[in-house]
């Protein structure tokens, strides 16, 4: 489920119990039949507010998911859906774009659960903490950087140069050319699978780093550095940063 489902329905349960408060005959005990005008009057008035809380919570989340935001000033989680989102309806990119939007729920999932395990086994202060939490927040960043790299290459894609290499027009162009022009946008779509597949990858690795921190029982600060699973993150990283370099 998406974050902007989630706040809606954080509203909507929200609306929900405040009008169980005012109108329960255990709470409040508002009526709108059989009531005083005053009563009714204000129950009718408190029932049109709450909607029209949810026809402007509706509103303005759509809004926002509409409105696009230049890819340089990209930082939320909530930024990076709106970005894809706009790429969605691109019929030669629709399955990648469903796919980057699925992984972005599942590394907030992710994400998630470890600081809630690393919360349990550790104090916030202690050094292992801050050490699991910075490879975390490292493994993290190159996710995001990945998408950042997806949808710079996506803001010079045009769809209707990509659709004409298939219609008509393209019988006209010199084979050579064609060809040239296919390798071109081939070359968009190849890397957006590519950062895809790097991006699964460090969501496996967070799957594995999750396993092994709910398999120790006792370890020092400076055997993190030793765990298999922290040494294939550092090498990713790494990796990543010699590439995008």
């Amino acid at each position: 489920m998406g974050m902007k489902y989630i706040k809606l329905l954080g509203i909507t349960l929200g609306v929900i119990i405040v009008n169980i408060v005012l109108f329960s005959p255990g709470f409040i005990g508002l009526k709108i039949i059989g009531a005083t005008a005053l009563s009714t009057a204000l129950g009718v008035t408190l029932l049109l507010a709450s909607v029209l809380v949810l026809i402007y919570a509706i509103y303005s989340l759509n809004m926002k998911t509409s409105v696009a935001v230049p890819v340089k000033q990209i930082q939320t989680h909530d930024d990076y859906v709106n970005a894809l989102q706009h790429y969605k309806k691109v019929k030669a990119l629709e399955a990648d774009i469903s796919y980057a939007l699925n992984q972005l729920d599942r590394i907030a999932r992710k994400k998630y659960k470890l600081v809630g395990v690393l919360t349990q086994r550790f104090d916030p202060s202690e050094l292992s903490y801050k050490k699991f939490m910075s490879t975390v927040q490292a493994v993290e960043n190159v996710f995001y950087l990945n998408l950042k790299s997806i949808l710079n290459r996506l803001g010079a894609f045009d769809e209707s140069e990509f659709k004409s290499l298939s219609g008509s027009k393209a019988s006209q162009l010199p084979p050579e050319l064609l060809q040239e022009r296919k390798q071109i946008y081939n070359e968009y779509l190849t890397f957006t699978k590519n950062s895809l597949a790097t991006n699964e990858e460090i969501l496996l690795k967070l799957d594995k780093l999750l396993l092994e921190i709910s398999r120790l029982d006792s370890f020092e600060a400076g055997d993190i550095e030793k765990m298999p699973c922290m040494q294939e993150i550092d090498l990713l990283i790494n990796q990543t940063k010699y590439y995008k370099n």
